[in-house]
């Protein structure tokens, strides 16, 4: 009887679709469960036909070029509490109908430009619990179906708007727990954030961690008069991109020390001194201009007046200078009253 146990789970083993060593593949539900098994690389010979893949919790910390080549119809992949401190550009690319992937608590320091090209379904990607200090300015080509990001828990002291703009249907982006500097470098994502919540979309909000007088400050919260001296820029940066700025060739200049150092930041952020007297300009101006129409309306109105009594007199004088013969033909009860009146 034993030997017919040992038989039947022997034969069961092909069955399951060259499920690999330590891990249980689920033909129902199409999941390969391979969590807390050790695994240093991502196991060969999974099941062609699986959409979900559950590797987390092992020691995973490489993805080799060809890791996903035979699982090309994955469509969640759960990485999460692994000990990966890179990723390389590609290593997903195979996997064109993946919907979620999770690299949460891993050792990734930075992302590089387009790690995730070719994920055309890709709608949730969570980055959080990492150390990330970088994010590039693209994910990478076809990501623009993203709806969820979560950044929260990294080292992210800055972030380019131009990687927010790529992902016109984000829905969900976190923020939470990133030393986040709130110097001019955090301008363009204050402008993205502001927009991106006006039209419906979820976010924890940036808590500034530098400089000191904004530290624990919502960013959403801090005046755009702190970043008076920062440049506007509207366009993707490209090193070109301040020689466009005709009317301000004095301040990329200034702003230059502090691309990522907090106090020179603050240094080069907080000033008003550039702002304020030309809004006190405008304000002093509007006050003449405005003293000077009035002063115009007020002229015009004294002269009405006095052509009003000017011509009142002109018009008392002529009655009295050629109406009063013909009333002295009228009867004396006429006449005396007007007589007496002069007198």
């Amino acid at each position: 009887g034993n030997w017919l146990l040992v038989l039947s789970v022997i034969s069961f083993t092909p069955a399951a679709h060259g499920c690999p060593d330590k891990c249980l593949c689920h033909t129902a539900s199409k999941t390969a469960d391979c969590k807390n098994r050790g695994f240093t690389d991502i196991p060969p010979r999974l099941p062609p036909e699986i959409q979900i893949l559950q590797l987390q919790n092992n020691r995973i910390w490489r993805i080799n070029q060809n890791a996903f080549t035979g699982t090309p119809l994955l469509k969640i992949l759960d990485l999460s509490n692994n000990s990966l401190s890179f990723v390389a550009p590609g290593s997903f690319q195979k996997l064109r109908y993946l919907q979620v992937l999770n690299l949460t608590r891993n050792l990734i320091h930075y992302i590089e430009n387009k790690t995730f090209s070719f994920l055309p379904h890709l709608k949730e990607l969570d980055l959080s619990s990492n150390s990330i200090i970088r994010l590039p300015e693209t994910f990478g080509n076809s990501t623009g179906n993203i709806t969820l990001l979560s950044l929260k828990h990294n080292k992210l002291q800055k972030m380019d708007r131009v990687l927010l703009e790529s992902l016109p249907n984000l829905k969900v982006v976190l923020f939470k727990d990133n030393p986040w500097q709130c110097n001019c470098n955090v301008f363009g994502l204050k402008l993205w954030l502001e927009s991106f919540l006006y039209r419906g979309g979820i976010s924890d909000g940036i808590i500034c961690s530098a400089p000191g007088i904004r530290k624990g400050k919502d960013l959403l919260k801090v005046p755009y008069e702190l970043f008076g001296a920062c440049p506007l820029r509207t366009a993707p940066v490209h090193p070109a991109s301040p020689q466009q700025h005709g009317p301000e060739p004095r301040s990329p200049p200034k702003l230059g020390p502090h691309g990522e150092h907090s106090e020179s930041g603050r240094a080069g952020c907080e000033p008003k001194a550039k702002a304020r007297p030309v809004s006190l300009r405008h304000a002093i101006a509007t006050v003449v201009i405005t003293g000077v129409v009035c002063g115009i309306v007020c002229l015009m109105m004294l002269a009405a007046a006095v052509y009003g009594c000017a011509y009142a007199a002109i018009t008392a004088k002529y009655h009295k200078e050629h109406l009063a013969p013909v009333r002295q033909h009228g009867t004396p009860e006429e006449k005396e009253p007007f007589d007496s009146s002069l007198a």
